[in-house]
């Protein structure tokens, strides 16, 4: 009988994840503890209590990325709000979901992966609304100024990776696969300001 092989690039993702979320957030209970004292309300335990809050909020963003996903699983809209609200608050790009209340958490890894390659031409900062509706996802990207890749977009609706692909941008090569394994097929409408992915 023939078992397909573990997916070992999202178990190892998960399991850093698994790892770092709880000392990050024992320095976030210490940081709270820390500002509660007399004289604690500094701006430098303010800077360090905001960078804790980031790299959880970044933690939780990457584990649905990039960690183990299986088929039925499923997540709520509250924890995805709480995850692009945190990242939100420490970012230069603010999110807006719309979403019904129980989704599927494959569904939520693909809108995340695309977040991610919105994020790369949302350089310059800019707002992502996201509308799960009836006939599915729409991701509205808007920005004063956008940086875009042309030949890193073309890698999501033309699944060829370009032979020179950095960490910095996996998650395009991520998201042909993810779209495959979904049986999915990806719009992709690039203007001066805006960028529209559905699917």
């Amino acid at each position: 009988m023939h078992e397909t092989k573990p997916d070992l690039a999202a178990l190892i993702a998960s399991r850093i994840c698994h790892d770092l979320i709880s000392p990050i957030g024992a320095i976030g209970n210490g940081v709270e503890l820390l500002t509660m004292e007399p004289g604690g309300a500094r701006p430098e335990m303010a800077l360090i209590s905001e960078s804790v809050a980031n790299a959880n909020a970044r933690i939780r963003f990457f584990r649905i990325c990039f960690g183990q996903a299986s088929g039925d699983q499923r997540i709520a809209r509250s924890e995805v709000a709480s995850i692009l609200g945190d990242l939100g608050r420490g970012g230069r790009v603010g999110y807006a979901w719309s979403s019904p209340a129980d989704l599927s958490r494959r569904e939520v890894r693909l809108v995340f992966l695309l977040l991610q390659c919105l994020e790369s031409a949302l350089a310059y900062g800019g707002k992502v609304q996201v509308t799960r509706g009836e006939v599915g996802w729409s991701i509205l990207a808007e920005a004063p100024r956008l940086k875009v890749d042309a030949g890193l977009w073309e890698v999501l609706t033309e699944p060829r990776a370009p032979a020179e692909i950095g960490a910095a941008q996996v998650h395009f090569a991520l998201v042909p696969e993810e779209l495959a394994r979904q049986g999915r097929r990806l719009v992709t409408e690039i203007g001066e300001t805006t960028i529209r992915l559905t699917f």
